[in-house]
């Protein structure tokens, strides 16, 4: 009976990795035109005239994220549904039109001779990383919650 116990087991650790692979794809490029229509929105209106040199699809087991980066080396990223989740800028400022009013307004209040050079956001903060290093993090109402 163990051993019976113990081959089943064995069968089914051995086969879970093997179905969760089988429906994954990994990361992809695919062909911009391939992206949902929300990042292509997103893009034509507050990245116009950067060239895309690669878009990519990440397909995980239950969702799908996209990343797209740029001939200029920016790059930005979106969830299955083609909202952004991350924009990074080397050495350009995160577009405006993209950073929220209230994040905005904090950071030039308070950091007036810096840039935002990338812009993270989840379900419930926002993480942007300055030109000086300093990584500030706010709550979904904008409040600063975190500051490294």
């Amino acid at each position: 009976m163990k051993t019976i116990l113990k081959t089943t087991l064995v069968a089914l650790a051995m086969a879970l990795p093997m179905h969760a692979s089988a429906n994954t794809d990994g990361d992809k490029a695919i062909p911009p035109g391939k992206l949902p229509k929300a990042a292509l929105q997103t893009i034509s209106a507050h990245l116009p005239g950067r060239k895309i040199a690669i878009a990519k699809v990440e397909t995980e087991l239950f969702s799908k994220s996209y990343t797209v980066i740029f001939t200029n080396g920016e790059k930005i990223e979106f969830d299955g549904r083609g909202r952004w989740t991350e924009v990074k800028c080397k050495r350009s400022a995160v577009p405006a039109s993209l950073v929220p009013a209230q994040i905005a307004h904090y950071i030039r209040a308070n950091y007036p001779d810096c840039r935002i050079l990338e812009i993270e956001r989840d379900d419930d903060e926002y993480e942007v990383k300055l030109s000086n290093y300093i990584e500030v993090t706010f709550n979904d109402d904008f409040e600063v919650i975190d500051i490294d």
